[in-house]
């Protein structure tokens, strides 16, 4: 399978967005897996937190860590939005970096990752 990283908007200025920011995510990387490919979901990380010594994570032992995906990835999927998204701004630069292939609707994806 191939490894997707999906990217997008996570944070926002009150808890009902960030809460459809989660939802979002979720559902276009369900979407990507039922695809027949092995997507990254950053919108799950709220698992960790709710998890034992989880005050002991900072915000940044998450993008550290989704970099690290984001590095062996074969593709990046990026939802809408994006462009207001400090996180996901930086992760299309690491891309480009790497020369990953950028893509910014599913059915591209699909097309071109298949």
């Amino acid at each position: 399978m191939k490894r997707i990283y999906v990217a997008g908007p996570y944070s926002a200025n009150n808890v009902m967005d960030v809460l459809r920011n989660i939802r979002w995510g979720i559902e276009v990387s369900t979407k990507v897996l039922l695809a027949g490919f092995a997507p990254f979901c950053p919108w799950l990380d709220y698992h960790f937190v709710l998890a034992d010594h989880s005050e002991k994570l900072v915000v940044i032992d998450f993008y550290k860590y989704s970099l690290a995906w984001l590095e062996v990835s074969d593709a990046m999927l990026v939802l809408y939005g994006w462009q207001k998204s400090k996180g996901t701004l930086a992760e299309i630069e690491r891309a480009k970096e790497l020369n990953i292939p950028i893509y910014y609707d599913l059915s591209t994806l699909i097309k071109n990752e298949r």
